[in-house]
């Protein structure tokens, strides 16, 4: 009930405000499991995609967001919680893959589940290369990957500014099917899915293509 209030006042805000263009929503299936999988430009992405598609999604956000202390704080993991967020730790392939378990269990109750492959957020506006836990979560559930391409939320909330106006855009490709990559190896097929499904996102926005993982922020050091 919370989130579908929430939705409901969110959703009217974006419609207001940001009048967003969205394609191809027809491509989600209305039922059963599914993946999204999306570029990633700011953390306003795990708002504007839910809201864009037609059903009820999770998503796995880094663990900051369920951390951080005072009021700002306690608002992101009330948030985070309340729409179904999944934290997952940055650095640890261990935390990482027990997320991607949690990703299973929602799958696998038939629910929708998105993802950003390439890890972290872009903070030079290029696509960098997709990782395979997103082909590896597709293949374990045999559930089909709907490629997603976002454009102008880098522009809403640009990293380490502030909320503002900007034209948005989100894309919604054609179903990947991971049956079709039965002839591969295991680790060959997560590595063909993922970058498949980067090249849809690539075909989808005009970003350019890095051809490289996105090296993840420096932690922070010191603090309280």
């Amino acid at each position: 009930m919370l989130y579908r209030v929430l939705r409901l006042v969110l959703l009217v805000v974006f419609r207001v405000l940001y009048r967003p263009t969205i394609t191809g929503r027809s491509h989600i299936p209305t039922t059963g499991p599914v993946i999204l999988a999306s570029n990633h430009q700011s953390f306003v992405d795990s708002v504007v995609i839910p809201l864009a598609a037609p059903r009820h999604i999770s998503f796995l956000a880094k663990s900051d967001y369920f951390t951080g202390t005072g009021v700002k704080g306690a608002l992101l993991r009330w948030f985070f919680t309340t729409v179904g967020q999944v934290p997952v730790q940055r650095n640890d392939n261990r935390a990482s893959q027990a997320s991607l378990d949690v990703a299973l269990g929602v799958l696998e109750q038939g629910a929708a589940f998105g993802i950003y492959p390439e890890g972290t957020r872009s903070r030079d506006g290029r696509l960098y290369r997709g990782h395979t836990g997103v082909g590896w979560l597709a293949l374990t559930a045999s559930c089909p990957v709907v490629p997603v391409a976002v454009q102008g939320t880098e522009r809403v909330l640009p990293i380490g500014g502030r909320l503002r106006l900007a034209k948005v855009r989100i894309a919604f490709g054609e179903p990947i099917d991971p049956a079709a990559y039965g002839g591969f190896r295991p680790a060959q097929a997560r590595r063909a899915m993922a970058d498949d499904i980067m090249s849809a996102i690539a075909a989808m926005s005009g970003k350019e293509v890095a051809g490289v993982y996105h090296p993840l922020p420096e932690p922070q050091q010191g603090g309280a």
